[in-house]
């Protein structure tokens, strides 16, 4: 079984793309409420790098598993970096095998996206190696092939901490007059901090900062402070 956490859909490709090759299945792992069984299995767990470090519903996912599988792996998606999040994870969970892999930023909220042409050129990358990937998942062999990048363990210590700490904010969040009050947000939050309150997204404190709402809101009718109103919207597209 491959579990994942996606935002705007990036791990969620990779996972079901490692599914798809390697014979498994792929589940969104936010749904999964459960201790989650492994005796004898190959598990997979596919996340998006937050800050250098791994998300705090993976991490909490990750200590509900129970039991010995076959085999273990990880894959971070991230923009670049993956400081020291891979060695985080394996402190919660044994892994095997542990991959970074670049794909396309979708942090919106920091900063301006990407261009096409750099889509494309992440996503065509990303393919080759997930085959690469999957032939080792199969062959079981254990592999430690992630892009730390310098500093790694500042990183993935000072600065995700300072981001988990000051970063994750509702506060800045709010829905222009393009709202159609579809309840999309709503339903994408993987935080369930979003209700709708006549007709409108209202935010809880709660935010993995996953960038669901924003990036998938089809009217992008939702803003973060004043940063995001000059910047496009990212959702996964396989372009290549």
């Amino acid at each position: 079984m491959i579990y994942y956490f996606s935002g705007s859909g990036n791990s969620k490709w990779v996972a079901e793309q490692l599914a798809a090759k390697t014979g498994d299945t792929a589940v969104n792992l936010i749904r999964q409420n459960e201790p989650q069984p492994t005796d004898g299995q190959t598990i997979g767990i596919v996340f998006p790098i937050h800050a250098w470090g791994v998300p705090e519903p993976v991490q909490e996912f990750a200590r509900k598993l129970k039991g010995k599988p076959a085999f273990a792996f990880g894959v971070c998606t991230c923009g670049g970096e993956a400081g020291n999040a891979m060695q985080k994870l394996r402190s919660i969970y044994p892994l095997d095998s542990i991959y970074s892999l670049e794909m396309p930023n979708n942090y919106v909220m920091g900063s301006a996206l990407e261009s096409e042409e750099s889509i494309l050129r992440k996503v065509t990358n990303a393919k080759e190696r997930l085959d690469l990937i999957a032939s080792q998942i199969i062959a079981k062999e254990p592999v430690s092939d992630v892009h730390t990048g310098s500093l790694g363990w500042l990183k993935s210590s000072l600065v995700n901490v300072g981001f988990n700490f000051a970063a994750r904010s509702t506060k800045p969040f709010f829905v222009t007059d393009k709202c159609i009050s579809c309840g999309q947000c709503a339903s994408d939050c993987p935080a369930d901090t979003i209700t709708m309150v006549d007709g409108k997204p209202r935010w809880g404190k709660k935010c993995y900062q996953c960038t669901a709402c924003i990036n998938l809101c089809p009217t992008q009718a939702i803003e973060y402070g004043k940063g995001t109103a000059t910047r496009g919207r990212y959702s996964f597209v396989d372009v290549s």
